[in-house]
């Protein structure tokens, strides 16, 4: 029998390098560093599979009119929330995504976010090296003599040690399991929150007391219709006036706007954040890059909680084998 005639196109090259792949029959292969979506139309007309990362594929671009020839997408991502699953699969257009693959650069990210946070600095850099406009006054460091008030927290406190964090996990995959590992290693408590509105399994915290025990709360669990918006401003009200938010999941678990008012009013003392309810992120998208969130301990990283050379090479390989896999029959890395 004839293998058969694929035409790849990958629509989203500006994160990872896409690999070449070895398939049975004959094929070819398109590469667009970003595609806007008007363009999307043009490009995946003839494509009998589709790699993206981040780019939204809705059901009206996965409708038969758009992309007629369709039957794989492969996500160089673990999060999958960028394709319509229930229209793919209405479809029988396989889905599948590359799990695991950024682990260990995410949950690195995370712990360097809460240094960050808790130790503020953003803000003692800025303030370390600040000379004011008046060529007769120095540095505040040199006229004061100290820069300790600008690490404490809004109480007063000094920063606290590792060993006197309790670290609430929410989301506990593969990410949450690594960064349970590096918390630990460093000497600090770690409680894992059940799913909110569940009664907490052996092992599990439940969610609002996760909330109420943390020191520091870290999200890596994935974005679903479940989990928008999970942490607003009722959940901000109970956490503890101490408590960091660490955000390395998805953009829309937080309210932006609740959790700018929460950092406003001190109800936590401070976050950070690799993601956001629209990306890229520019004027006008976020109010946590507003010009009053500038004074707050608020730590922002544009999504590259997960660029590392182990994490290229990683999608790489998983974006090739699972194309060449579900070309000879064998599908894996599906996403149900």
């Amino acid at each position: 029998m004839m293998a058969e005639e694929h035409h790849i196109v990958a629509i989203e090259a500006v994160h990872c390098p896409i690999p070449q792949f070895d398939l049975p029959g004959p094929h070819t292969r398109e590469v667009h560093r970003w595609t806007s979506p008007s363009d999307l139309p043009s490009r995946l007309k003839d494509a009998t599979i589709v790699v993206t990362t981040t780019i939204k594929l809705s059901a009206e671009t996965l409708s038969a009119e758009v992309t007629p020839k369709l039957r794989l997408i492969v996500i160089m991502a673990t999060g999958t929330d960028c394709v319509d699953i229930a229209a793919a699969s209405a479809r029988g257009i396989t889905v599948c995504n590359c799990p695991g693959s950024n682990i260990d650069s995410v949950s690195e990210h995370a712990i360097g976010l809460y240094f960050a946070s808790r130790r503020k600095f953003i803000e003692l850099h800025n303030n370390t090296i600040a000379v004011p406009d008046d060529p007769s006054l120095d540095t505040e460091w040199k006229t004061n003599g100290s820069l300790l008030s600008r690490v404490r927290s809004p109480s007063g406190k000094a920063p606290s040690l590792c060993s006197d964090e309790t670290v609430g996990i929410i989301g506990y995959g593969m990410l949450g399991k690594r960064i349970e590992t590096l918390a630990k290693a460093l000497g600090m408590n770690v409680i894992i929150a059940e799913r909110k509105g569940v009664f907490p399994r052996a092992g599990r915290v439940g969610f609002e007391d996760a909330l109420k025990q943390s020191t520091v709360l870290i999200l890596c669990l994935p974005r679903s219709v479940e989990t928008l918006n999970m942490l607003s401003t009722a959940e901000f009200e109970i956490m503890s006036s101490h408590a960091l938010l660490i955000n390395v999941a998805r953009g829309g678990i937080v309210d932006e706007h609740a959790l700018l008012d929460a950092l406003k009013r001190n109800e936590i003392a401070g976050a950070a954040t690799d993601v956001y309810v629209k990306e890229p992120a520019g004027r006008g998208d976020s109010p946590l890059l507003s010009p009053e969130a500038a004074s707050l301990n608020l730590v922002l990283t544009p999504h590259l909680a997960w660029y590392a050379e182990r994490t290229l090479h990683n999608l790489e390989a998983s974006c090739k084998i699972t194309v060449e896999k579900w070309c000879i029959g064998q599908t894996i890395n599906k996403v149900e």
